[in-house]
């Protein structure tokens, strides 16, 4: 792949637009713009990241998870992008490397926009609705791989049709963002009937076309039909959220109490050398708020990430650009970080993903999409009825209910169901269960 075409400010569905005026803002800073001042972004507030929504405590929703990626990445993009500018000085197109910074920083604000309510287990729900549910019964009724979209619903694919699909009312190219910032959120680059066990998958059948567009104007690898090599900054986009989720959920479940604190400031310390231990120990003894020592070293840690991620990304320029890459960033990490890091991932599995309160939301929130799922395909099905006229009332306008076909209104209700918050899904939930009512 060359860097020439990958760094490319073409905008999806403003193809024929040539526009060459000078700007306060990069084509890529309007992309991060745009996504900020997004309804779907600010809906991101009250949407769960792990744990549920603060009460006296704040911990992490997808807005705040969001916005910390989005600065992370910008630490990996810039670091990268000095030291591509250095390899390449001497080509015409050096230039376009200030452009990564804002390419990743919006790609990060963008990889969690599809993701449903109550979080991770919200994706499950809507394939498991389908795959083990009463959804099953539409089946029949569709194609191969139509059905391989919806049992193996992806937050990821979700994320990259919110941003490319022209919605009811809305304009051709969606959020009319950047070819670049559009691969750049595509970690699986490859259609669902593609996924294998894991599950996992860039894009539905009804966005193939746009994605195929993108891939092909940037040059992204094509390894078979339906499947593409990744776009070079989906791993700093990757990393970024690999390095926030894994520390900051060990920092919110101290928080909330379910790790103590000598257990996490040991946990955090094995990221360190002996050296760098023993200053951060003697720092953190002129510090009495135990939170507060664990930010510390959270910072620290976030430090160590993106300076090996960095490190790794440009040792392995060559093979990413070639396809040849294997695994993410993460994976590469030196012995002792890499060690830590797996650490913290057998404590969050072991003892925050499956805490009381996690499960709790897990529990609450299958049930809750379940029947919004049951309820409102129904209501699309059969719009003749009484229930279903007054069901479907309650739809934004931009969510084709009267598509033309199954898989189409089946979406709509997914798209609907995706975009709302863990608030309205329990209220919506509550009134179509008449177990809430209008105050009179």
């Amino acid at each position: 792949m060359d860097w020439d075409r990958l760094i490319c400010g073409k905008r999806l569905g403003l193809e024929h637009v040539n526009d060459k005026k000078e700007t306060i803002r990069s084509d890529f800073q309007r992309d991060y713009d745009r996504l900020v001042f997004s309804s779907p972004f600010r809906r991101l507030q009250n949407k769960t990241q792990v744990f549920p929504l603060p009460g006296s405590i704040f911990v992490h929703n997808r807005l705040t998870h969001s916005l910390e990626v989005s600065s992370v990445g910008k630490s990996l993009a810039s670091e990268v992008a000095r030291k591509l500018r250095a390899k390449y000085a001497d080509r015409p197109w050096v230039k376009k490397f200030h452009n990564i910074e804002e390419i990743v920083a919006a790609a990060c604000l963008a990889h969690d926009l599809g993701n449903p309510p109550f979080g991770h287990s919200g994706e499950k729900s809507i394939g498991a609705f389908f795959n083990e549910g009463e959804g099953l019964k539409f089946k029949e009724h569709l194609t191969a791989q139509q059905w391989d979209d919806l049992i193996h619903f992806e937050g990821n694919a979700n994320s990259f049709r919110l941003l490319v699909h022209q919605f009811k009312g809305r304009r051709p190219g969606g959020f009319a963002m950047t070819y670049s910032m559009l691969a750049s959120i595509v970690k699986y680059p490859f259609s669902s009937s593609k996924c294998g066990e894991k599950g996992k998958f860039g894009f539905f059948t009804t966005e193939k076309p746009i994605f195929e567009r993108v891939a092909d104007e940037v040059g992204l690898i094509k390894i078979e039909e339906e499947r593409y090599c990744r776009h070079p900054l989906v791993y700093l986009m990757e990393a970024a959220d690999d390095i926030c989720y894994q520390i900051m959920d060990i920092e919110d479940a101290h928080k909330l109490k379910i790790l103590n604190t000598p257990d996490v400031i040991n946990l955090l310390l094995s990221f360190f050398d002996e050296q760098r231990k023993a200053h951060i120990i003697e720092v953190m003894s002129h510090v009495d708020d135990k939170n507060e020592k664990v930010v510390y070293l959270r910072s620290c840690i976030i430090g160590i990430l993106v300076n090996e991620c960095c490190k790794i990304f440009i040792d392995h320029e060559e093979d990413i650009l070639n396809g040849q890459f294997q695994g993410c960033l993460i994976d590469h990490l030196s012995e002792r970080t890499g060690q830590a890091y797996r650490r913290c991932s057998e404590i969050a599995y072991s003892k925050i993903y499956r805490a009381s309160d996690v499960v709790d939301i897990d529990l609450a929130g299958h049930q809750i999409i379940t029947e919004l799922l049951r309820k409102l395909c129904e209501a699309v099905l059969y719009p003749d009825r009484i229930y279903s006229q007054l069901l479907l009332s309650k739809f934004p306008q931009q969510y084709d209910v009267q598509a033309p076909t199954l898989f189409e209104k089946i979406q709509a209700v997914i798209d609907h169901i995706s975009g709302m918050t863990d608030v309205y899904a329990l209220d919506l939930y509550r009134k179509l269960n008449g177990m809430s009512l209008p105050a009179v």
